[in-house]
C-alpha cells in the first residue's frame, strides 16, 4: 500500500467501499437465482411437478456451493501470495461471466438438457468466485480498518451483501408489477442476470484502482510460505473453529434470506408479491442493525454477540418458524421475520472480522476462505434444498429442528473460543496482547 502510518478516514472509507461492493453483486446474483427460480425452473426441466422442478434448480444452487471450497483454496492462495486486490478483481471477473451465462442460457424446449448444463456451469463458476470473494473482502476490510474499529468497519461487508439482496428483491418486485406472470416465466427472468453481469463488470474497473493493504505489504513471511495449505494447517484448531463457528450462522442466514420468501409464499400462503415485500422491509431493518452490532462488538467483545446468537437461535428457531407458518398478513410476517434477523445479527455483523482475527497475515485469506467455504457448502448451500426436501416429504418442521441442532453445535464453539477483539494486525495498532481465554 502506498500510504504509511495510520490509515486516514478517507483511505478507510475508500477501502471499505472497494472491498465490500463485490459482496453486493455476490448476494444479488445468488439471491436472484433463488427467488427467480420459481419462474425459470420450468424453462430448464421437463413439465411435471412444480416442487420437483424447484428441487432440480435448488440442487444446482447447492452444487454451486460445493465449488466454494475449491474457489476458497484458489483465490485464498492468490490473496495471500499476490495480494487481496488480486483476489478481489479475479472474483468479480468470474461473477461477470457467470451472470452472463445464466442470462443467455437456452431453454429445455430449445436444446433439451443442454440448457440445464449451461446453468450448472454458470453456478459452478459462480461458486468458485464466491469461494474467494468473502474471504478476500473480509481480510481487506479488517486490515484497512482503523484500530479499535474493526468490528464496525467490517460489518459493512454484511451491509453490502444485504444491499445486494435488496436490489434482487427490488428487481423482483418491479418485474412482478410491470410484467405478466406469463412474460416472467417466458423471458423476463433473464433481466436480473443481465443487470448483474453489467454491474459486476463496473465493479471490476473500480477494483483495479484499489490500493493493497498495508498489512499485506509489510508482512515479512517468506513468499513460498504465504497462502499454502502446509502453512494453514499449522493452525488446525483455528481451521476447525471457523467451520464450527460458521455452521449454525450460515444456515440461519440462508434460511432467513433465500428460503424465507418461498416459505412465506409456499407454506404460509402469502402471495408472492406480499412475501417479497415482507422480505424487502425486514432486510432494510437488518442492514441498519449490522454497523450498530459491529460497533458494540468493538466495545464489549465479539463473544457476547456470538453467544447471544447461539442461545437465541438454538431455542428460538423452531417456535419462530412455526409461528411464521401461520401468519395471515404483511404485518405479522414482518414482525416475526425482523425478530429472526435480530437474532442472527449477533453472528452476521461480526462473522467476517472474527475469522480474520484468528489467522496471521500470511494465511489470513486462505484461513478464512477454505473452512468457511466448507461450512457453507455443507450447511449454507444445502439449506434451501434440505428445506424443500423436507417439505416435499411432508415434514417441513424437521428442517427447523435441524437448524436448531446446527446452532447448538456452534454455540459450544462460541463458548469455547477465545476473545479476538484485541488481536493486533500491526505493532503500532496493538491495543493489548492479552486476549480472553
Amino acid at each position: 500500500m502506498a500510504t504509511t502510518g495510520a490509515p486516514t478516514a478517507r483511505n478507510v472509507w475508500t477501502a471499505l467501499i472497494g472491498g465490500s461492493i463485490g459482496n453486493l453483486i455476490e448476494w444479488y446474483d445468488w439471491f436472484v437465482y433463488s427467488t427467480f427460480s420459481v419462474y425459470f425452473a420450468s424453462a430448464f426441466f421437463p413439465k411435471g411437478n412444480p416442487t420437483a422442478q424447484l428441487l432440480n434448480t435448488a440442487g444446482i444452487f447447492a452444487v454451486g456451493f460445493f465449488m466454494r471450497p475449491v474457489g476458497g483454496w484458489l483465490l485464498g492462495r492468490l490473496g495471500d501470495r499476490k495480494g487481496r486486490k488480486a483476489a478481489l478483481t479475479t472474483s468479480v471477473t468470474m461473477m461477470t461471466a457467470s451472470a452472463l451465462l445464466i442470462a443467455v442460457a437456452p431453454t429445455y424446449a430449445q436444446v433439451g438438457y443442454f440448457g440445464a448444463l449451461v446453468l450448472l456451469l454458470a453456478r459452478l463458476l459462480q461458486g468458485l468466485s464466491i469461494g474467494g470473494e468473502y474471504a478476500a473482502s473480509a481480510a481487506y476490510l479488517s486490515e484497512a480498518s482503523k484500530p479499535g474499529k474493526r468490528g464496525f468497519f467490517s460489518s459493512f461487508q454484511m451491509v453490502f451483501m444485504k444491499v445486494g439482496q435488496l436490489f434482487g428483491l427490488a428487481m423482483q418486485i418491479i418485474l412482478q408489477h410491470s410484467m405478466s406472470d406469463h412474460t416472467l416465466h417466458s423471458w423476463g427472468w433473464r433481466i436480473p442476470f443481465v443487470f448483474g453481469a453489467f454491474a459486476a463488470a463496473g465493479i471490476y474497473y473500480m477494483r483495479r484502482k484499489m490500493l493493497e493493504t498495508e498489512a499485506f505489504d509489510q508482512d515479512d513471511t517468506a513468499g513460498r510460505e504465504r497462502g499454502t495449505l502446509r502453512a494453514l494447517f499449522t493452525y488446525k484448531r483455528e481451521f476447525l473453529l471457523v467451520v464450527g463457528f460458521s455452521m449454525g450462522g450460515t444456515l440461519c442466514d440462508y434460511m432467513y434470506s433465500t428460503y424465507m420468501t418461498k416459505y412465506l409464499s409456499n407454506t404460509a400462503g402469502l402471495s408472492k408479491d406480499t412475501a417479497a415485500l415482507v422480505s424487502f422491509c425486514a432486510i432494510v431493518v437488518f442492514i441498519f442493525l449490522q454497523p450498530l452490532a459491529g460497533a458494540l462488538s468493538d466495545r464489549i467483545g465479539r463473544r457476547p454477540l456470538l453467544i447471544f446468537f447461539g442461545v437465541t437461535s438454538t431455542l428460538g428457531t423452531v417456535p419462530l418458524m412455526t409461528a411464521l407458518r401461520s401468519v395471515h398478513g404483511f404485518g405479522d410476517a414482518l414482525v416475526l421475520m425482523v425478530v429472526g434477523l435480530v437474532i442472527i445479527t449477533g453472528y452476521t455483523s461480526i462473522s467476517g472480522v472474527v475469522k480474520t482475527e484468528l489467522f496471521p497475515t500470511a494465511v489470513r485469506t486462505l484461513g478464512v476462505a477454505l473452512p468457511y467455504a466448507i461450512a457453507n457448502a455443507l450447511f449454507g448451500g444445502s439449506a434451501e434444498y434440505v428445506g424443500l426436501w423436507f417439505k416435499h416429504a411432508g415434514i417441513e418442521s424437521a428442517f427447523f429442528w435441524y437448524a436448531s441442532g446446527c446452532c447448538a453445535i456452534s454455540l459450544v464453539v462460541y463458548i469455547a473460543m477465545r476473545e479476538t477483539r484485541n488481536v493486533a494486525f500491526f505493532h503500532r495498532d496493538r491495543i493489548s496482547e492479552q486476549v480472553d481465554a
